[in-house]
């Protein structure tokens, strides 16, 4: 089946129906052109006074042939008698499709706060080519390779040398499952390992699964974590948990997004 597109009566695109992924509708307006979501939860209980929010949003501008996103992910638990542990997360990233099937370049970054770990602020700048293995009205998987440039601040007060510059490459991944519009799976990775200092390795991932309650309302369930193989001064070289809660979105429920660390 051939399916005709046409922009103005004088200009048509004649598509074949097995390279459609999704159509959706856009506006002309900027601002309505933006999509994305609102998720939160909070949990309390009284016996060990113990407080547990998460709060995470994502917006995307999508255009033809490129798109970018920011995205926030922060938790916060705090129990009585203890120190509060933080994560604190703002990524942002975009890309452009090249004249090849399948191929784009993009570039990403980010800044991480990991009160585990130590990590006051942690900056994160990198770019490459990317390609999707499969992009499917149900399944969306790509991959994308470069360089990548990482900042990190500690805490003075346990690290003597505050500040650490690594060189390396560059490995994102991002996966996303759909089935009929009511559950959906997203799963993002970004692999670093260092040129600056060989042998040490920075992996940081995001994966989040919701189920749809009704209209752009959703229930979700999050994973997120960071690691680093070779941290100073014996800090923690990992941070990860869980989170869960109720999402809202708005704009139009497009799936071709910019490869981004989540």
């Amino acid at each position: 089946m051939k399916i005709q597109v046409t922009e103005t009566p004088k200009k048509t695109v004649v598509l074949d129906s097995s390279r459609i992924v999704n159509v959706a509708q856009t506006s002309e307006k900027f601002l309505s052109r933006f999509t994305g979501g609102v998720n939160g939860g909070m949990t309390y209980s009284k016996g060990n006074q113990s407080t547990q929010y998460n709060l995470s949003a994502l917006v995307s501008y999508p255009r033809e042939r490129w798109a970018a996103q920011v995205g926030l992910t922060s938790t916060l638990s705090h129990s009585s008698g203890v120190t509060a542990s933080t994560w604190n997360q703002v990524t942002f990233g975009a890309f452009h499709l090249l004249p090849w099937n399948n191929y784009f370049y993009g570039g990403l970054g980010g800044f991480l706060q990991s009160a585990e770990q130590g990590i006051n602020r942690q900056t994160i700048l990198g770019g490459g080519v990317g390609r999707y293995l499969k992009n499917t009205n149900r399944t969306t998987i790509s991959v994308l390779g470069g360089f990548a440039w990482e900042n990190t601040n500690y805490r003075p007060s346990i690290v003597p040398i505050s500040t650490q510059n690594v060189a390396g490459g560059l490995i994102a991944g991002d996966m996303k499952l759909y089935r009929f519009n009511k559950t959906n799976l997203s799963v993002s990775a970004v692999l670093l390992p260092a040129v600056s200092q060989p042998g040490r390795v920075f992996f940081t991932t995001n994966a989040s699964y919701y189920i749809k309650i009704t209209g752009n309302l959703s229930w979700n369930i999050s994973f997120y974590g960071n690691w680093d193989n070779q941290p100073p001064a014996n800090l923690p070289g990992s941070n990860y948990g869980t989170s869960s809660g109720l999402a809202w979105t708005f704009g139009p429920s497009l799936r071709t997004t910019p490869r981004t660390i989540q």
